[in-house]
C-alpha cells in the first residue's frame, strides 16, 4: 500500500512529529504556534496556522503533498486561493514551489520526523479483514471517549439523511405535512416495500384524505385502490364494499393505481405483509390528520409512540392477512420493534430536520432524546460492535455505529475517525 496524503494530513494535524528541531528546506527554523484548522472542502489543506519563520511571525494557509511537485500537478499555482500559503509540508521534496510574484514558498519535508510505527500501526488496521478496523483494540478505548464520537457521527447520519427531506419538501412547495406523509408511507414498507409505499403517497396527495376524514371505509378504498389490490374478484362483503367505493373515488379524482406487481409477499412473515401494513396505515390517516402538526406539539418525549398505537384497522384483518384468505389470530397492530423503526427513521428525522431548518434548536434536542429513550436496534452491524465490547445502550448509539461502520469504518477512514485517532496516538 503506497503512502497515503491522508496520512500525512494527520501527522499534520495532532503534531506526531519531532517539531521542537523543525526547519525548512532553505535552513529556516520553524515554530508551529497554530497547524490550522483541516479543511474539507476545496482550498488549502489546512486554514488560520499560525507559525514563526526565522524569527517572523506567519498567520495564513499550510498546504499538505507527498511531492512538493504535487502542487504544480494539482494546478494550484493556478488559483488565488493558494497564494496565502505560508508553509509547503510534504513528504519528499523534488521541486521548489513559488508564488506569483516569485518567491519562494517555505517547504518542510517531514520524511524522517514521525514514527514508522505508528505508519505501521495504520497499516495494520487500514488492511485488517477483521468486520471493523480496530475490532481486535476497539475495547482499550475509554466508553466515554467512544461516545463523544458517536454523537458526532449520529449528528452527520441525521444531517444527510436530512438532504432528502429538503428535496422532497421542495418538490412539495414547503409542505411539511405531505413530506412527512410521504415519508411514513415509505417507512411502513418497511425496506422490502418501502419502493411502492413511496409510489403509493406519490400518486395519492394526503389533501384527498382530508376531504373524507370521516369516512374511513373511503380512506381503505383510496389506499387499497390506488395500490392494485382491488383489481380482482371477492368472496367477502368488505373487499366488494372497498372495490365499490375505490370504483366511484377513482373516477372522482382521476386516479391511477400503482402496478400490483410491486408488491413483495415471498419470504416475509404474514404480520408484515404489504396487505396489512397497508390496512394499518388507513388506520393512521382515519385518526391522524395532518400528522406531522400533531408530532410537533407532543412534548413529551416518551409519548411518542401512543401516536402510532392502538390504530382503528378494520376487523375484517383479524382473520386475513390476504383479501382472499383466512388466517387465525393475526395481531391489527405495530408491534413495539416496527414502531420503533417509524420513531427512529421518520419521526426524529422529521424533528431534527425541522428543527435545523427553522432554526429551533428544541426539535433537535428532543430528536435525540427520543433516541436516547428507545432501546439499540438488534442488527448484524451493532453486535458486531457489541462483541467487540462497545457499549450500546439505546437507539440514539445503534444509529451512530450504523454510520460509523458505513461512513469510516467501511471507507477505512481510521484518520478523521475519533476513536481510529485515539488508537493510533496511543
Amino acid at each position: 500500500m503506497s503512502f497515503p496524503e491522508e496520512f500525512l494530513h494527520f501527522i499534520w494535524q495532532f503534531r506526531l512529529y519531532e517539531y521542537k528541531n523543525l526547519v525548512t528546506t532553505a535552513g529556516e527554523t520553524v515554530e508551529v504556534l497554530q497547524q490550522g484548522g483541516l479543511n474539507k472542502h476545496a482550498g488549502p489543506d489546512f486554514g488560520n496556522a499560525k507559525l514563526i519563520i526565522s524569527k517572523t511571525t506567519w498567520v495564513g494557509n499550510v498546504e499538505v503533498h507527498l511531492k512538493s511537485s504535487d502542487w504544480l500537478l494539482h494546478q494550484h499555482q493556478h488559483n488565488e486561493a493558494y497564494e496565502n500559503v505560508i508553509l509547503h509540508v510534504v513528504l519528499e521534496d523534488d521541486k521548489p514551489i513559488y508564488r506569483k510574484d516569485g518567491t519562494v514558498i517555505p517547504t518542510v519535508v517531514m520524511k524522517g520526523l514521525f514514527s514508522e510505527t505508528l505508519f505501521d500501526r495504520y497499516l495494520g488496521m487500514v488492511n485488517s479483514t477483521n468486520d471493523f478496523p480496530c475490532q481486535k483494540q476497539i475495547a482499550t478505548i475509554d466508553q466515554f471517549l467512544i461516545d463523544g464520537f458517536l454523537t458526532r457521527v449520529l449528528v452527520e447520519r441525521l444531517t444527510e439523511k436530512s438532504v432528502a427531506v429538503y428535496d422532497k419538501l421542495a418538490q412539495l412547495k414547503g409542505d411539511w405535512d405531505e413530506t412527512f406523509y410521504h415519508f411514513m408511507a415509505k417507512n411502513f414498507g418497511f425496506k422490502v416495500n418501502a419502493l411502492p409505499m413511496e409510489m403509493l403517497a406519490q400518486s395519492l396527495p394526503q389533501t384527498i384524505f382530508a376531504k373524507h376524514k370521516d369516512q374511513p371505509l373511503q380512506i381503505e378504498a383510496l389506499l387499497f385502490g390506488q395500490a392494485g389490490f382491488l383489481n380482482q374478484n371477492f368472496a367477502d362483503d368488505y373487499p366488494n364494499a372497498l372495490k365499490k367505493e375505490y370504483a366511484f373515488l377513482q373516477k372522482k379524482y382521476n386516479l391511477k393505481p400503482i402496478d400490483i406487481s410491486l408488491w413483495k409477499f415471498m419470504r416475509m412473515r404474514p404480520q408484515n405483509f404489504p396487505t396489512l401494513r397497508l390496512a394499518q396505515f388507513a388506520g393512521l390517516i382515519s385518526v391522524s390528520n395532518h400528522l406531522f402538526s400533531k408530532v410537533l406539539t407532543t412534548k413529551d418525549y416518551r409519548n411518542s409512540a401512543v401516536l402510532f398505537e392502538n390504530l382503528p384497522v378494520n376487523a375484517f384483518w383479524q382473520t386475513h392477512y390476504h383479501f382472499n384468505k383466512t388466517a387465525t389470530k393475526v395481531s391489527l397492530q405495530l408491534g413495539k420493534k416496527s414502531i420503533d423503526n417509524i420513531l427512529i427513521n421518520t419521526l426524529c428525522l422529521f424533528l431534527f430536520a425541522y428543527g435545523k431548518a427553522m432554526k429551533q434548536e428544541n426539535y433537535v434536542t428532543r430528536a435525540l432524546y427520543i433516541l436516547e429513550y428507545l432501546s439499540a436496534e438488534q442488527n448484524a452491524v451493532v453486535q458486531q460492535f457489541v462483541d467487540a465490547g462497545v457499549d450500546v445502550k439505546n437507539a440514539f448509539s445503534s444509529q451512530a455505529i450504523l454510520q460509523l461502520k458505513k461512513c469510516y469504518c467501511n471507507e477505512k477512514k481510521c484518520l478523521t475517525c475519533g476513536i481510529g485517532i485515539k488508537l493510533l496516538k496511543q
